[in-house]
């Protein structure tokens, strides 16, 4: 096996991306009472899969240098999806087998992880402003998760937050196609909007500075 890196991985953002959409259609769902409580369990399943796929690409785009992408995949993938795929699959038994459990903490866990998320979104500012989007409809409906299952806000709320990740998922699933077409055939085939704030050019230095 080579060592050289003189080819880098390709990103495996855009998989990442439709691992994190398919959460976000199917908490709709569920949030907005499209699909009953039933789908419970199945929707954990789901999940378990979409952490194989984030913590993948946490992995790469960190060893690619990615610290913002690479974060926020990581995260997202032992918290959104392994945690969460896992807990629904607990609730699930809990309430068949009629256990006691206080599912309060799960809004702690959440607040925890809306106030990260939205820390770093001015991070985005630097990201297509696709990502940039999504991140802020991602920020509200977080709060809107945690604070419901804190018991601080009526659970009705949770139909507003299905609405706002629903609306993330497609612009993530839209990211992801453009990023794929667009470098596979060397131009552009989706338009793409760049960042909002451009990365500032290193600057030059002189030779005898060296």
């Amino acid at each position: 096996m080579s060592t050289s890196r003189e080819h880098s991985w390709a990103s495996p953002g855009p998989a990442g991306l439709v691992a994190l959409a398919m959460a976000c259609f199917t908490f709709y769902a569920l949030l907005t009472g499209k699909v009953g409580q039933g789908a419970v369990p199945l929707l954990g399943i789901w999940l378990l899969g979409g952490f194989v796929v984030q913590f993948a690409v946490a992995l790469i785009e960190l060893r690619e240098g990615n610290i913002t992408g690479g974060n926020v995949f990581l995260f997202f993938s032992a918290f959104f999806m392994l945690v969460t795929g896992l807990g629904m699959l607990f609730k699930f038994q809990a309430a068949v087998n009629g256990w006691k459990i206080d599912p309060r903490i799960d809004g702690w866990a959440w607040l925890a992880l809306a106030i990260a998320l939205t820390a770093w979104t001015p991070a985005y500012l630097r990201a297509p402003l696709t990502l940039l989007m999504m991140v802020l409809l991602f920020d509200p409906a977080l709060f809107l998760i945690a604070l419901a299952d804190m018991g601080v806000i009526s659970k009705n709320s949770l139909a507003i937050a299905g609405y706002l990740v629903l609306i993330g998922g497609v612009l993530g699933l839209y990211t992801a196609a453009a990023v794929v077409l667009n470098t596979s055939y060397g131009r552009v085939v989706l338009p793409f909007p760049g960042p909002l704030i451009r990365p500032q050019p290193a600057p030059k230095v002189a030779a005898d500075e060296r």
